[in-house]
Parts: structure tokens; sequence; C-alpha cells
């Protein structure tokens, strides 16, 4: 069974973060914190996605713009659960069926419970179905009653609850499934006559049970699928739980990770089998590595694109790049958004690039700036070049042809084209075009001038 919709709650300010940024747009593995029940939603079979938004609402609303299957609605005061979700019945107009209620902040939770909700929903036939879990430590979760028989009659929530209740270990997760046209018929009837003066989304429970319209539960097998975040220690909690998911998953299909607990991988990272990443490693953002690479430590690598047998070796750090099969990058390179190097390319130790194009088999193996550069195939660039892109006002491009010989310390002044096959001499300083096949040299005349030190110390 799927479901028509998902709502999501998302509207508090999440104060106990200490931070001027709302809560669910903090980011953890390379999502902000509601990306992760969005994704949950998605998973189990969500056609429609309301998201219930208050705090810095246009910001929220931005972060998923692009996002056709989202809709949001607009929680202005923070009155509760209930209040919440009755924000969102417009934006559920002509749907049927059932509906996931699920919390912004719980970034644990997997498509594979909710996939369990959904379908104990199906089979059981209730109005109302619930996602609970079991903890040895319960404080400030919301009990879940059942009556001798087992069957859930109402939720308490810890503020209301007596002593007896207090004591009960199965708590509310504040995700369900409902049928949508149960939860339009009845949520106007939620009353705000308790501890917290809020509107509790949790009263449709006892409401579903006194309408003999049934409310059924799903005990979750991991209890912190539950867990929601409301600081910065729950959030570094959560993000290193989700990154070690992420790292199973990738051994599980192939990857080597020398040091699981040392490498850092978002959650958009895709990497081929037999590859190796060494301990040290930051992945982030949409990057995909090919089969068989090997990065060596401490690389950080941001939304780039790498197929097949690349070697990035130690603290090379590349950003909104592609980088063809074969090639090998530093140590300690730096490529910077815009680079695409071709096959067999070679960024050496202390190498720059940025907005260049290098073709199959070219290398620049030390201390060398490459920007605004289109370069050719089997072009050697020597040591210390460096491409004069910027004049103060504009950025120029330099264009070297295949097979150019570059030697140490050259420096190409923008906008400057070098000819194939050309040669240009260590030192140079090229201001001009060099045509094809042609030597450039721009050095001042040695002069040596024999005796003059000893004269120097003499004078001294």
């Amino acid at each position: 069974m799927s479901v028509a919709a998902a709502v999501i709650l998302a509207a508090g300010k999440g104060t106990r973060m200490k931070s001027d940024l709302v809560k669910v747009l903090h980011q953890l593995a390379g999502r902000p914190l509601l990306g992760w029940p969005l994704a949950a939603a998605r998973e189990a079979g969500a056609g429609r996605i309301v998201v219930v938004a208050g705090h810095q609402f246009d910001r929220v609303q931005q972060a998923y713009s692009t996002d056709a299957d989202i809709v949001f609605a607009l929680q202005e005061e923070q009155l509760g659960t209930g209040h919440a979700v009755s924000c969102s019945l417009p934006q559920l107009e002509g749907l049927h069926g059932a509906v996931l209620i699920l919390c912004g902040d719980t970034p644990l939770l997997t498509g594979t419970t909710l996939r369990r909700l959904v379908q104990e929903h199906a089979v059981s036939s209730a109005a109302v179905t619930v996602l609970t879990a079991r903890l040895d430590m319960p404080f400030g979760y919301g009990r879940i009653v059942r009556d001798a028989d087992g069957r859930v009659r109402r939720i308490v929530e810890q503020r209301d609850a007596t002593p007896e209740e207090q004591a009960i270990t199965e708590v509310n997760s504040g995700i369900y499934c409902m049928d949508l046209a149960f939860l339009r018929a009845h949520i106007g009837r939620l009353g705000s006559e308790n501890a917290q003066n809020e509107y509790y989304l949790t009263d449709l429970v006892g409401i579903a049970v006194a309408e003999h319209a049934g409310c059924g539960a799903v005990v979750a097998d991991d209890p912190e699928e539950i867990m929601g975040v409301n600081d910065r220690e729950q959030l570094a909690y959560a993000s290193g739980l989700l990154r070690r998911r992420i790292n199973r998953q990738l051994m599980l299909s192939g990857v080597s990770l020398v040091d699981p607990d040392k490498t850092y991988i978002d959650a958009e990272v895709k990497i081929g089998a037999d590859s190796i990443i060494w301990p040290g490693c930051v992945l982030r953002g949409v990057t995909t590595i090919g089969c068989r690479c090997i990065l060596e430590s401490n690389v950080q690598i941001d939304g780039c694109s790498i197929v097949d047998d690349v070697h990035v070796k130690t603290g090379s750090v590349l950003s909104g790049s592609r980088v063809a099969e074969h090639a090998s990058i530093g140590p300690m390179a730096h490529l910077r958004p815009g680079s695409v190097l071709g096959s067999h390319v070679k960024i050496g130790n202390f190498v720059e690039t940025k907005k260049i194009v290098m073709g199959e088999g070219s290398k620049a193996s030390h201390l060398t700036y490459l920007g605004d550069a289109e370069i050719g195939s089997e072009v050697n660039i020597g040591c210390g070049t460096i491409t004069c892109n910027y004049d103060g006002v504009k950025k120029h491009r330099t264009v070297i042809g295949d097979g150019v010989f570059v030697g140490s310390d050259v420096q190409l002044v923008a906008p400057v084209t070098v000819g194939a096959g050309a040669l240009i001499a260590a030192g140079t300083t090229v201001t001009r075009d060099v045509p094809a096949d042609s030597l450039a040299l721009s050095r001042t005349p040695q002069v040596n001038k024999e005796g003059w030190c000893l004269k120097k110390k003499a004078n001294d």
C-alpha cells in the first residue's frame, strides 16, 4: 500500500540550538535536518509532501524550491501538533487514503520503518496507526496507554501523566499514519485543556478509540529512529549515527574504508566498488567517485565527478571539478570549481587549478597555478608556472595547444595563446601569442662580474 501524502511538522524555531538559523535547516551528514524525514517519506511512497513551516518560512521554502513533490503550509503561531496538522489540510485537498504525519527533526527515521507503519495501517484497517518505541529512560516522551488486551487506548503527554503512567516505557514517536477522511472529520474536535495549552494531535487516538474507528501501533525495531534533535549535542550524535549507516552501506557495496570511524562521507556521495578510502577523508555534496579509486589520508572532495582508477594523494582538496580515468592528483593539490581533467592527467604537489580544461596525458607536477585556461593533450607544465589571468578588473583566458612544453618559472600573461608543439623556455614571461612549433624565450642577459664578492667583503 502507498500513501497519498506525508505531512512534515517543521514550524519550530529550535531555541536550544542557540542559532540564528531555524533548526530544520541545520546540516548533518550532507542534508538539512529536514531533508532526512523528507527522504524517508519519499522512500515510503508518499506522492505529495506538505511541509508545515513557521519560523523562517521563506528560508525553509527556498531551500526546497526546486522539489516538485513538496508544497508548504504556514503555521504562523505554534499552538501544538494538532494545530500544525490542521494548517496542512488545504494542501491535502482532493487527496484520499492515508497520510503520514512526521516530525521535521527526526533524521534517524528510515523509509523501511515507515513502510512497516503503512503496511500495518492497511492490514489493521484502523483510523490511526502510531509508531512507538520502548525506552529504558522514557522521560519527556508521551506514553502509550494500552488496555488489558494490549490495545492502544490513548497517549498521555509527560506533563499530564500520572506517576503510574510515567512508569510506562512504551513511548509515542510523534509519527503516525492516519486516514485522511478521519483526520478531516475530527481534527476540529481537539481542545487545548492541558498543561501546555496546546492542541495535541495525540488526542485523535482517544477520539479514534471512542468512535470505534480503531488505533493500531507499530513498535520501532531501533528506538533511536524516533530520536529528535533539539540541540547541537544531539545534532552531532545523530550525525555520527547517520555516517556509520552510510559507511556501512558503502563497505557492503564493495568500498574499502581503512578506518570507518575517521571517514566522513555525506549522504549524496556515490563510490564505486574496489575503491579505497583512507582515514581523515571528507567527501561532501553531490559527489561521484568511480571504481578502483584511491583516496589517501585527509583528502577533501566536495561536489565532484571522479571516474575510475583515479588516485588522489594526501591532503588534496577538490571542489566542483570533473576528473577522468587514471588521473593522479596531489599530494597537497587544490582543484577549485570548474576544473576538468582528462584521462591520465597528473596534477602534482602544491598545484592549484581553477576553471581549466586539461587534455589527456598533460601534467603539472609542482608548485603551479593554472586558472582560466584551456590546456591541450600531452602538455608539460613546468614547476612554478603561473597563468596570470586577472588584470585587476577582468579575468582573461590562456590557451595552450597540444604537445606544448612549458619550462619552469614561466608566467603566461592572459589573454594569450600558445600554439601546438611550442616550447616556452624556463623563466619566460609570455605576453604575446606564441605560434605553433616555436620557441618563446624572454630573459634578461646574464652578466658575471668576476671577483665582485671578494671586493664587497674587503669593503665591509
